[in-house]
């Protein structure tokens, strides 16, 4: 059996269950990436300089967008090898993936997209399993 590979993903975390003949092998990648960035200062804002104070929405998306490229690279830098792959998440995090993925050349590798909410490591990798495994 060759190694296929399963992917729960979000904004915040990625969980990658690795399914070959040795059982299966879990990792956890955390994004670090943090959607609305907090004002600096006191707060509530007085004065004329409150607007300085609050970084512009396009820098904004420029530093999410950043952050989540890296963020992606790493998930993808882990399952590159593998045969086969099906992505799961709530989000749309899973369908940028797929866009990075394929965009890389690794589009022919992904088996599956399907919408999941939020699960135990446990029912991820009996889930994953029982998608790779037929009895």
């Amino acid at each position: 059996m060759s190694e296929n590979v399963g992917i729960w993903i979000d904004h915040r975390k990625a969980i990658v269950v690795r399914i070959s003949d040795k059982g299966a092998e879990m990792s956890l990648t955390i994004s670090g990436v943090e959607k609305q960035l907090r004002r600096m200062g006191d707060s509530p804002m007085k004065g004329s300089f409150e607007p300085q104070k609050v970084p512009a929405d396009n820098a904004r998306t420029r530093a999410f967008t950043g952050q989540l490229n890296i963020y992606y690279d790493t998930v993808i830098a882990s399952v590159s090898d593998v045969n086969f792959i099906h992505i799961y998440g709530p989000g749309i995090a899973k369908t940028e993936l797929k866009k990075r993925l394929v965009k890389l050349g690794l589009g022919k590798k992904i088996k599956g997209i399907h919408t999941s909410d939020k699960m135990t490591n446990a029912q991820f990798t009996a889930i994953v399993r029982k998608v790779y495994i037929k009895k």
